[in-house]
């Protein structure tokens, strides 16, 4: 089992494979905990009360962290979607493998069917293992060539997944369908489905028909319109299987709630993989959130998204599971204001902070990139209180498997550690390092957030987010600057250079033995 990655320069030059694969008889199902990992989408540090926002409460989200661990230091693998979500299933920093940007709707799945992931892994513990919500994996085995009336495949199931019910890209990327199990839910075989990223397919567009959308876009997102709404992407068809927007949020909980219901009746632990798309673009809240958080659509979404977590707690509490359950909580990067709608998020977002006291935000090389909310909650072995350890979502397969007594084969999870200690709080050391995908990985080792020299524009034109691009490179002490405001790579030239070679050791090939 792969241990905390507490490595010198001289211990990586010299580490070496790790000997042949083998699993260790699974804990009984009985003495493993369930587990539920509520991914949040573009919810930054500072959206959430319990991390300081004040102008918004989000009193579900607390309640995980008034009766769990609340890390200050917790981090996605990367500052977008895709890559993030790819790296925390597979263990693998997505860096390493072409193809891992943000998707397309009709990209083909970028997880290879049969390697260890963390839902694989878990099903091999025993566990029912299922993922309600954002996928954006990529479906199928070729890009644009799925066919959306019939089974498509390979998908979660070929990658650990028992049960899903998922979203495949994104709210702002057709299709705009939900698919259970691999296929379109509520689809009409007399009302076909086609998609393509290329090719007009004669509905109306948001470019060419303004007067017809609820929602105007402010770059792009200007395609085929689905219930008001221009998207990226065109699509013809399925009209009884598309999705309503405003109804999104309680489908999707109300799926997560069905699966905890049907996982309770079954003799064995489960996996839930709890994907929601608040407060992802297009943000279109139920018409009872609407205007209750005083900030536009943004806030109401976030207010949205704590009820879906309450809908989860509930259901745990209903079912007498509570206890018995790991729930952990985290974002798939920073936040965003304007993410290509109209819809007033720079213009109420007032006086709350959404990245905290952190610099940047979504697709950005500085802090809140990826520094993002992060809680654990399992009653039965974690006490309450706050860890300012480092640790990421990169981890959670290695850490997970340790849980369920499984030996991880020496290529799977290559970047990922067995952080266990650290996430259950037994632990004030947590991770020595990290890589973090913005453009190119960034390093962060202890108090230091290194960012190798970048060249592209301070500031992203559509979004108005810091990039953090400096083609000098930048070296920020975070324990005594966590805005990133004195860039010390000059004046610690030494110190910088120590961590260039180290980034560049830790890209340059995956760990594939245990640090120590």
């Amino acid at each position: 089992m792969r241990t905390s990655p507490l490595v010198t320069l001289a211990a990586l030059g010299g580490l070496c494979l790790a000997g042949a694969a083998h699993t260790r008889a699974a804990e009984p199902a009985s003495k493993l905990p369930n587990i539920v990992l509520i991914l949040a989408d573009d919810v930054g540090y500072g959206d959430i009360s319990c991390n300081g926002a004040t102008r918004i409460r989000t009193p579900n989200v607390d309640r995980l962290a008034q009766e769990g661990l609340r890390f200050t230091d917790g981090h996605s693998a990367a500052a977008t979607c895709t890559p993030t979500r790819y790296a925390l299933l597979t263990g693998e920093y997505a860096f390493r493998k072409k193809g891992t940007g943000i998707l397309p709707g009709d990209a083909a799945l970028i997880i290879e069917p049969g390697r260890t992931t963390l839902p694989s892994m878990l099903q091999g513990a025993g566990y029912r293992t299922g993922v309600v919500g954002k996928w954006h994996l990529g479906l199928g085995s070729e890009s644009g060539k799925q066919d959306w009336n019939g089974e498509i495949k390979p998908g979660p199931r070929e990658i650990g997944f028992e049960h899903s019910f998922i979203v495949p890209a994104t709210g702002d990327r057709t299709p705009c369908v939900y698919l259970r199990n691999g296929r379109v839910e509520s689809l009409d075989p007399a009302d076909p489905i086609r998609v393509s990223y290329q090719q007009d397919l004669g509905e109306p567009t948001g470019r060419a028909n303004p007067e017809l959308l609820k929602m105007r876009p402010s770059h792009g997102h200007d395609f085929t319109i689905v219930n008001g709404i221009s998207r990226i992407g065109y699509m013809a068809g399925g009209k009884r299987a598309r999705w309503v927007d405003e109804e999104m949020a309680d489908t999707l909980s109300r799926e997560a709630v069905r699966f905890l219901d049907e996982s309770s009746k079954q003799k064995k632990p489960f996996f839930l993989y709890f994907a929601t798309h608040d407060i992802h673009v297009p943000r279109t809240p139920h018409p009872r959130f609407v205007g209750k958080s005083g900030m536009g659509p943004r806030g109401d979404a976030l207010l949205q998204f704590d009820y879906q977590v309450g809908e989860v707690l509930k259901a745990l509490d209903r079912l007498k599971l509570a206890k018995d359950t790991l729930v952990i909580l985290s974002s798939d990067n920073g936040p965003v204001l304007d993410d290509g709608y109209r819809d007033d998020a720079p213009e109420k977002v007032g006086d709350h902070r959404p990245a905290g006291p952190y610099r940047g935000g979504k697709s950005s090389n500085f802090e809140a990139g990826t520094r993002v909310p992060f809680l654990l909650r399992w009653p039965t072995r974690v006490k309450p209180g706050v860890s300012d350890a480092l640790v990421g979502q990169v981890d959670l397969l290695a850490s997970l498997a340790s849980l369920a007594k499984r030996d991880l084969p020496p290529t799977a999870g290559p970047d990922s550690f067995n952080m266990l200690p650290a996430l259950l709080g037994e632990s004030k050391a947590g991770r020595d390092h990290l890589l973090v995908q913005a453009g190119q990985p960034s390093l962060r080792k202890g108090p230091w957030k290194y960012i190798p020299p970048t060249r592209g524009p301070k500031i992203a034109v559509n979004t108005s987010t810091e990039l953090g691009n400096d083609p000098d490179g930048q070296l920020y002490d975070l324990s005594q600057d966590p805005g990133e405001t004195r860039n010390l790579v000059k004046e610690r030239s030494e110190l910088a250079a120590e961590l260039a070679a180290l980034r560049e050791k830790l890209i340059a090939g995956p760990r594939t033995a245990p640090a120590r």
